[in-house]
Formats: structure tokens, C-alpha cells, sequence
């Protein structure tokens, strides 16, 4: 089949990834797959060029010409379905499509922001879901806010598909030995943005006593900390880390293509965000076989049930700093057996094989 793949770019957040993976995956099973986005951003564009897979990139300031660029790339391609990924791309792939189409088209919801239920803007683009044949979101939490904001899509339409994850690079490690240096290195991978909530972390890190402080270590892994004018909240996540002389406890580096091998000589994989769809960081590392503390957001409450001590409230500091506390008294023996649980949990909801099957379903199916 010729399926396109349409996202805003090929930057490095959490929906270009699985976007990618997806198209890896379909092109690995005899798909002819292209790329069309309307942003340069190309952290993930090697990928796509290694596995021959074109990308098109309509880059217009003016929006009203770029969509008609791009809605005649989409109604010229002679495509069997087409695959589009957050709120703008999914609102021109639907518009695309009137007054009449001939391709399957299947859109993907992949944040639970609350602020879509209070700006016009964000609900009006849930209301053109009528032009998609599913909508397909990566949690329950993340569906109940479309069908709270369109409540007339027909549940037949609206699916839960959970992230993808290629065992083949997301895996455990066979030297995996806890707290090698002597402190617990806990690893984040997110973008520098206000809602990965880098200063709630900083706080709850404060609050812990200094024997806790002297046993754990930080590595944060995210893109515009090299950027002439970083985020305001990465800059003022660093000052709070000197004024509570925390700068021996927290790392920052760049985005990495090489975060699963960073993933892997972790101890322990966290999110702190106020809000997510489903966070690949968390999936990959359960995928590695890590314990993982997040954000009591999306769906991660009912999948780290077993041990709620693992999740908590991002808008309470102590809560945090509980988490953190929790985690840094688990015993070596206790991390391998927490992060066994979850290789199987992984295992469980986010195999690569069946994930694509679902997707292929939906494409083929005769609605």
C-alpha cells in the first residue's frame, strides 16, 4: 500500500518518534511510504533517508497557501491511506479530504493538555475529527477529552493504541549493574519546556535530606540548552540549581539519537510533566527493564498500579520529593525486581508487531 505520513516536522519530540517508528515498521513490511511536513525541524529526517523513505517538507508562512499546497500533495498522491500525527496536521489532513476522498484516513491524538477544553481554537479542530475515519489516541485520558469535546463521534471511530516499542533497540542490558558509581542515576529524556516541569524537580531535590542528596545523580536529555535563547523555565531551572548548590546532582546535554544506550546504564527512568499523551520516555524504559517514577498523568496510573509509590502529584513539590525519597532507599535487588515488572508490562501493551497490526486493521477495514 502507499500510506503518507503527515506531522508538522521531523523534530525530536514524542510524536515524531512513534510517527517514525511507525513508518519504519511499514516500510520493513513491503509498504511504499512518503513523509509530508511544513517545518524544517529534522532530528529524525536520517532515519527516514536511511530506510528510503522521501520526505516532503511545503514550508509557506502564509497558511492559507501552504494548506492548499499541501492539500494537492495529499489529493495528487494516490495514496491507499493517510497517517497524521497532532492537532494541526490532523485538521489539514481532514480538510483535505472534502468535499470527497478515496484514502483512509486516520488521525492521532497525542496530548492530554488540558487547555484544549478551554481555547476555541484547539476544540474547533476536535470537531473536523467527522472528517477522519478513526481517531486513534495512545491513551484512555487523552480519548476522554476528545469525546468530552465531541461527543458525537461514533465510539466505532475512536481507538486506543498504545506507543510503539522496538525491542530490537529498547531492550535490558546484559551488564546492567545498580548504582555503579555509588549513586542512583535517574534519566530524563524531554524537551526544555515549561510543562516538563524541570522546576518542580529542582524544588522536591531541595527538600531532600543531604544523605539522600549525596546518593543520587541526574542526567536531563533535551534540545534548547545550546540555543542563543533558551527556554525561560530551563533558565530559571539553572539558577535554581545554584542557589541550592545542586549543580553536582544535575546534568543537562543535548537530544541524543543514542538515548537508548543513556536509558540503559540508568538506574531508574523518570517524567515529571504536568501533563502528557502517553510518554515514550516511560515506555522505553520499562522496554529496558527500569523502574520508572512519573507524573500521575494519561494513563500512567493504571499501568504502575502494582506500586503507587512509583507515581505522583507534579503540582505538589512533596509529593515529588516522596517519589524521589522512595526510589533513592530502594535496594539494588529491589530495582532489578521493579524493573522486571515492567519489562513485562512493556511486553505486554507496547509490541511493535501488534501495534502495527492495528494500525494495518484500521486501513484495510471496510467502514
Amino acid at each position: 500500500m502507499r500510506i503518507l505520513f503527515v506531522i508538522d516536522d521531523l523534530g525530536s519530540g514524542g510524536a515524531q518518534r512513534q510517527l517514525v517508528e511507525l513508518a519504519l515498521g511499514f516500510t520493513a513490511l513491503g509498504h511504499q511510504i512518503s513523509f509530508l511536513t511544513y517545518h524544517p525541524e529534522s532530528f529524525f529526517f536520517a532515519n527516514l533517508k536511511n530506510a528510503k523513505i522521501p520526505v516532503t517538507c511545503i514550508i509557506n508562512e502564509n497558511y492559507l497557501n501552504r494548506f492548499i499546497k499541501m492539500r494537492r500533495f495529499i489529493r495528487k498522491g494516490n495514496f491507499n491511506a493517510v497517517i497524521s500525527f497532532l492537532q494541526a496536521s490532523n485538521f489539514i489532513c481532514e480538510l483535505a479530504g472534502f468535499p470527497f476522498r478515496k484514502w483512509k484516513l486516520v488521525v492521532g491524538e497525542r496530548s492530554a493538555n488540558p487547555n484544549i477544553l478551554k481555547s476555541a481554537k484547539l476544540m474547533i479542530y476536535r470537531f473536523f475529527h467527522f472528517g477522519a475515519d478513526y481517531i486513534v489516541s495512545n491513551s484512555e485520558a487523552n480519548m476522554k477529552i476528545v469525546k468530552s469535546i465531541n461527543p458525537f463521534l461514533s465510539t466505532s471511530k475512536c481507538k486506543i493504541i498504545y506507543n510503539i516499542i522496538d525491542s530490537g533497540k529498547w531492550h535490558p542490558s546484559n551488564e546492567y549493574i545498580p548504582r555503579r558509581n555509588g549513586k542512583l542515576k535517574l534519566a530524563i529524556a524531554a524537551r526544555h519546556q515549561s510543562l516538563k516541569n524541570l522546576n518542580g524537580l529542582v524544588e522536591a531535590v531541595a527538600l531532600l535530606s543531604q544523605d539522600e542528596k549525596s546518593k543520587i545523580g541526574i542526567e536531563w536529555y533535551g534540545d534548547r540548552i545550546d540555543e542563543p535563547n533558551p527556554e525561560s523555565s530551563f533558565i530559571e531551572a539553572k539558577n535554581l540549581i545554584k542557589r541550592y548548590r545542586l549543580e553536582d546532582i544535575f546534568s543537562f546535554f543535548p537530544a541524543t539519537k543514542s538515548i537508548s544506550q543513556k536509558i540503559q546504564q540508568a538506574d531508574i527512568v523518570g517524567l515529571f510533566s504536568f501533563y502528557e499523551g502517553f510518554p515514550n520516555t516511560i515506555c522505553e524504559g520499562m522496554a529496558c527493564s527500569k523502574p520508572v517514577i512519573c507524573s500521575a498523568v494519561s494513563d500512567i496510573p493504571l499501568m504502575l498500579s502494582y506500586n503507587e509509590k512509583l507515581i505522583f502529584d507534579p503540582t505538589q513539590i512533596e509529593s515529588i520529593r516522596n517519589t524521589l525519597s522512595y526510589v533513592i532507599a530502594l535496594t539494588n535487588e529491589q530495582l532489578i525486581t521493579i524493573g522486571q515488572t515492567n519489562l513485562k508490562l512493556a511486553k505486554e501493551n507496547f509490541n511493535k508487531e501488534t501495534i502495527l497490526n492495528k494500525y494495518l486493521d484500521l486501513i484495510r477495514s471496510k467502514n
